[in-house]
């Protein structure tokens, strides 16, 4: 590689990150020809590169950050984590006030926290079909629907009318959940045409509050949505490495982990 011995180590880094993308895999040994080091330091590159969530780390090399796989229907996820669902939906429930207007987006572990909110007195704001037919019969909770394009996979409604109605709303807690989280890409989903509704989404409150489990973390979808910081609270469970919680929350993210 030119010029390999000149490099700083984040240059080096940086191309040894960018290699395992095109490649998918690289061996110390390669990295020590490649870039003229010691299969020590090639090592040391690795072990931070993966204790920053960039590559995971294998027997003698490493490997590209996994892909957060295509997601499926809303319906067919329904059942899937159930459990730490409902431990991440009580929890966020617990953080709402009576009297708050809040933002429910669309996804399952959203769904669940809606189900938490039988008899409490609140404006809720929504996109999700599936939280519409869940609170629309609560006598105590004034509900706020925006239309626009419909989305069958995920029962949400998206697009320019929905963009334009959140300019006319605020709230003070925004839920969302989310496809994929990475240290260094944030927040990414898989379905391109929902981005802009995203971001129209996460501007509208006060404090912005992500809802994820662990098998959304260290992953990147095609879609890149926000970064870390507009994020001012992820609630996720006990599944999740404390490796990764601990690098969010240097990076400055409030994390709250849900017992089961």
């Amino acid at each position: 590689m030119n010029q390999a011995h000149s490099l700083s180590i984040t240059e080096r880094q940086l191309q040894i990150v960018d290699l395992i993308a095109q490649k998918q895999r690289i061996t110390v040994g390669e990295i020590a020809s490649l870039f003229g080091v010691s299969e020590a330091t090639a090592r040391r590159d690795l072990e931070s590169l993966a204790d920053r969530h960039l590559v995971q780390r294998v027997h003698g090399g490493a490997i590209a950050t996994p892909s957060a796989p295509r997601e499926l229907p809303l319906p067919t996820r329904a059942n899937e984590q159930r459990e730490e669902k409902l431990a991440i939906a009580r929890l966020a429930a617990s953080l709402i006030q009576d009297g708050e207007t809040i933002f429910l987006g669309s996804g399952t572990t959203v769904h669940c926290l809606a189900e938490q909110l039988h008899e409490r007195h609140l404006t809720v704001i929504t996109n999700s079909l599936p939280v519409i037919n869940t609170l629309a019969g609560e006598p105590h909770i004034n509900l706020i629907v925006l239309g626009g394009s419909f989305r069958p996979e995920e029962l949400s409604f998206i697009g320019h009318i929905t963009e334009q109605a959140l300019v006319e709303v605020r709230a003070d807690r925004v839920f969302m959940g989310i496809r994929a989280i990475d240290l260094q890409h944030g927040l990414t989903n898989d379905y391109l045409p929902e981005t802009l509704t995203d971001r129209a989404i996460l501007r509208i409150g006060k404090q912005v509050v992500i809802l994820a489990d662990h098998t959304k973390m260290g992953r990147i979808a095609g879609a890149f949505v926000a970064s870390l910081d507009a994020v001012h609270l992820l609630i996720t469970d006990a599944s999740t490495p404390s490796s990764f919680l601990a690098s969010l929350r240097d990076q400055g993210l409030r994390v709250e982990v849900a017992p089961l």
